[in-house]
């Protein structure tokens, strides 16, 4: 926008307005009412009328139907919003059952099965601290109870993680939460 000595001119994004004093290149300096001198940048200026209302100027080329056809254009769908339980549902699940684990328990004794689902399960365990996943839940199911204990035992052996049974509406009570504790990246 060009502008000339003497313009009555607004200041977009404040409350001022002036008078042009002096135009150098891009920096347009105008005078406040109030009487201070000030530089803006000449994009950041609009001339007005004196005796023009900025309404009219702003809505004097739109009609009713072009309001009418804006509202009527569809708007943009709202991203569906989480409940407080779910926001705060577990990260990762690791299902312990055997037959989730291997294709066939053939050829193993129950000893080779609960240190497959050990070993998976530190192994898990470890990926989460790694890629700083907050919680786990192990799915160990009810049994006799002998995964649970070794599960237990298991990540007590970590000083950074706390463990609890499972949403009991969600597993029942075969399983266990395990919240690990996040460091800070800049602490050794």
């Amino acid at each position: 926008m060009s502008f000339k000595k003497g313009d009555y001119v607004l200041v977009l994004d404040e409350d001022l307005s002036g008078t042009v004093k002096s135009i150098n290149a891009n920096v347009v300096s105008i005078e406040t009412e109030d009487g201070f001198l000030i530089d803006f940048n000449s994009n950041e200026l609009v001339i007005k009328e004196k005796n023009e209302s900025i309404k009219t100027k702003l809505f004097s080329r739109s009609t009713i139907d072009d309001v009418v056809s804006e509202k009527e254009q569809p708007k943009r769908k709202k991203q569906p919003k989480k409940k407080a339980k779910e926001r705060h549902e577990p990260t990762m699940e690791v299902d312990l059952h055997i037959n989730e684990l291997v294709k066939s328990t053939r050829g193993m004794t129950n000893y080779d099965i609960l240190t497959l689902q050990l070993d998976t399960a530190k192994q898990r365990l470890d990926f989460a601290i790694a890629n700083r996943i907050q919680k786990v839940v192990f799915i160990h199911g009810v049994g006799e109870g002998v995964l649970k204990l070794e599960l237990e035992y298991l990540i007590g052996r970590y000083d950074n993680v706390k463990f609890y049974d499972a949403n009991y509406q969600k597993y029942g009570l075969g399983a266990t939460e395990v919240y690990i504790y996040q460091k800070n990246a800049t602490s050794n």
